[in-house]
């Protein structure tokens, strides 16, 4: 990683233009061009420097549902249970913890009744109950760290 990687990843923390060409805006605020910011995403995304680079959405207000979730996993089907929730496309953010509800993931469709029907089929494949944590108040705490 070098200084304009660096400095790509500090400043499209936020900020970042909403305009028909966004990535030429965005090199000509750093002396370079349209293609060299691009290709810097894509290899920062490839070296795993970044998980993903988009907008968030708020999925509630587009009309979707999203909560987060948690099932109580015998560690020896740990695994195999990560496979079966994983192979779920509505499934993002699946974590080990250590607790009695060890694993935990966010589970983001475009009904409230979707999220429901997720819900019952990974239940029917695992065989194990998904606890569904629904958010009570929401928070933004503008997190951006400086590479």
């Amino acid at each position: 990683m070098d200084a304009l990687d660096r400095t790509l990843i500090n400043a499209l923390q936020g900020d970042f233009p909403i305009s028909e060409r966004p990535f030429a805006e965005v090199a000509a605020r750093f002396g370079c061009d349209e293609a060299t910011v691009i290709e810097r995403i894509r290899r920062l995304i490839a070296a795993g420097f970044l998980s993903r680079f988009g907008p968030l959405y708020n999925a509630e207000a587009m009309g979707g549902a999203l909560c987060l979730a948690a099932m109580a996993v015998p560690a020896e089907r740990f695994d195999e249970v990560a496979a079966q929730v994983n192979r779920h496309p509505e499934v993002a953010h699946n974590y080990a913890r250590d607790h009695r509800l060890n694993m935990w993931f966010v589970i983001a469709t475009e009904t409230a009744a979707a999220l429901a029907e997720v819900v019952r089929r990974i239940e029917g494949e695992t065989g194990l109950s998904v606890h569904l944590l629904p958010r009570i108040r929401e928070y933004f705490v503008g997190l951006k760290l400086t590479v």
